[in-house]
Parts: structure tokens; sequence; C-alpha cells
């Protein structure tokens, strides 16, 4: 989930289990207030970015989004907090609403598919449950109106409690939708012959009906951007269009879908080899664990040196335009292949 959005799920669950007051109860303003800057700290690990790519990628929802780490980044905020607030009573009444604001941030990354490693620092294991897209504007408007509703009935946890199984019950549906779609794409596979193809489903935004369909067996990978409740082909998008109207029209009726190929190492012997060649290497290890659809992107050759760049189709949407984390190996002639970023308007970023 984007930032704001975290923050926002961490002021509806300290609203949703606020007390009805006491010595032990913290001020419902500074209670909330405290949710929100707890729920977004995790994404402080964006700090890494400004070392390299490569640092980002293997440390991003890493240890700030761990569960092991979660009692000691709690116990941290809730410190931070007594101080500031000079609170004679200490951490204690701060601790719980900082783990909370921090679990919730870990669940929200979790129901994503960019993968969040909640074992770190013991296991770099990703774990995504592939349901919701980082940017869900239902998602995210569920959590708004139940803000908006506490504030009106500042008595009452019952318009925050009610946004929280809100919540709970959209993030169901959108499970049963990529059940759905997943059983859309063994259909496509059995009616290819693909026996023993492996079936997944990314979700989408705009609207969680939309899903890309992934079949992959061996090296052959296949997707197809479908939409589950449309019966009819979309108009396209017209030269002008936005962003939003862009990606929509490019999802269609299950019946009609579109299937591509998206080969992990090309088609033709000699971009195999190459890309083979590249992909192996030691260096490129980081993408290795990082992809879980990679596949070829485009290979350059004498350019002035020879690249082989790769993409993972989970971040391919179409209707964006650019594509995020696409990385590649390049060498000089006779040189040693050397890891590289491959940036929007096509500039390499050498990585170190």
């Amino acid at each position: 989930m984007d930032t704001l959005t975290h923050a926002l799920s961490g002021a509806l669950i300290a609203r949703a289990t606020a007390d009805r007051g006491g010595a032990a109860s913290l001020p419902l303003a500074r209670r909330v207030a405290l949710g929100a800057l707890a729920a977004a700290f995790p994404d402080a690990d964006i700090v890494m970015a400004l070392g390299s790519p490569i640092d980002y990628l293997l440390s991003h929802r890493g240890a700030t989004h761990s569960l092991v780490m979660l009692p000691l980044w709690a116990w941290l905020l809730a410190w931070i907090a007594a101080r500031l607030m000079r609170d004679p009573r200490g951490a204690r009444p701060y601790l719980a609403v900082c783990a909370m604001g921090i679990g919730i941030h870990i669940a929200g990354d979790v129901i994503t598919s960019y993968g969040t490693m909640i074992l770190a620092p013991l296991s770099d294991a990703r774990f995504a449950l592939g349901t919701t897209f980082v940017i869900d504007l239902v998602f995210s408007g569920i959590i708004l109106a139940g803000l908006a509703a506490s504030w009106l009935w500042q008595s009452s946890r019952v318009p925050a409690l009610a946004a929280c199984a809100l919540l709970a019950g959209y993030v169901g549906m959108q499970a049963l939708l990529r059940g759905e779609a997943i059983e859309a794409g063994r259909a496509y596979a059995r009616a290819q012959g693909l026996e023993g193809a492996t079936v997944s489903a990314i979700e989408r935004p705009v609207s969680p009906f939309n899903w890309t369909l992934v079949v992959a067996k061996g090296e052959d990978q296949r997707y197809a951007d479908v939409n589950l409740l449309r019966t009819r082909m979309p108009a396209p998008a017209a030269g002008d269009a936005g962003l939003i109207a862009r990606i929509s029209s490019s999802f269609v009726p299950v019946s009609m879908a579109r299937w591509h190929r998206a080969e992990r190492f090309g088609a033709s012997p000699e971009d195999r080899r190459l890309a083979r060649e590249a992909w192996e290497q030691p260096a490129f290890s980081f993408f290795r664990w990082f992809a879980d659809y990679p596949a070829l992107y485009r290979i350059d050759r004498g350019n002035p040196s020879d690249c082989v760049w790769f993409q993972d189709l989970r971040f391919a949407l179409s209707g964006r335009g650019s594509v995020p984390f696409r990385y590649g190996m390049c060498r000089d002639a006779g040189g040693p292949w050397r890891p590289f970023q491959l940036g929007a308007d096509g500039t390499r970023l050498m990585l170190r």
C-alpha cells in the first residue's frame, strides 16, 4: 500500500480500539495521531533507495516490516512518543497503539503481490497474498469514510469498527475474485494442453475485477489482462485519454482474452544463449531473487555494449507506459558482465 493509506489505516485501527478513558488511556487525538505515525513508520526503509537500487530491492519491506522485529519497533516508537510528550507514565500507554499501527501496515503490504519479509532477519522469504493492488481507491475510500464518520460521531467507536469490518470483507471478496481469475487461467491451460503449468493471477488497479492471468510452464510464460465482470469488449482509449481510462480499456472479458507470450530468455537460439548467460551471472542474483515472473524485455547489441534486459510481469501494467524494476546485464566486447537499471527514458544506470 502507499504510505498515506498506511497512515490512515493506523489512525482507523487506533480509533477502533480506543477505550472509554481511564488512568492508562491516551487522549483520543493523541492516540489517533500516534496510530497514523506508527503505521507510516515501516516505510522509513525508503532511505535504502539512497544507497542503490539493489539495496532498495533487497531491503524494502524487510526488517521494518517484520513480525519478528515488531515488538522492538513498537517499544522504540512508544519510548520516543513518551519522551516527546514528557509523559511520566513512560512508554507503556503508547505501546499497544504503536504495535497495532505497525501491524496493520504489515498486513496492508502482505495483501499486495510485491512480497513482504515478515520473518526478517531470520529469513528473507517474501510473503504475498496478492489480493489487493498497491493503490486501491476503494480500500482507501473505506478507511477515509470510517475516519470521517468517526469524526462526526466522536463518542462512538462503531464507525471505525464498521470500517475495519468492511475492509476485511472487501479483501475477502478480492481473494474470492483472485480464485475465480486463477480458475480462468487453468481453463486456458487445459484448452492449450499445458498440463502441469503453474497458474496465477496478479491484482490490477482501477477495479477489483481487473486481473492479469499468468500461465507458465518451464520457460514459456503466457499472460492476459481480463476483467471478470465484463461481457463486452471495452472501447479503445482515446489518444488523449487519462491514465485510468487507458488502464481500464486494456482489460477485456475472460471469453475474449488476448494471450501474449513472455519468454524468459527469448525465442531464437542466439537470444536464449545470450540471455541465459546474462541471467546466470552472480551479480544478477538480486533480480533472480526479486522477480516472480521474470521475462526477457529486450536485447541491445553493440550500442556500444551488449545488454540483456529483463522485467517482472507483476509490474508490466498495460496502459501505464513506463515499467519500473527493469534490470539487466551489460558488457563491452570481451569485458565482464555488469548490472544496470533501465530508466523510463531508456537511459542506463550502472549499479553498485
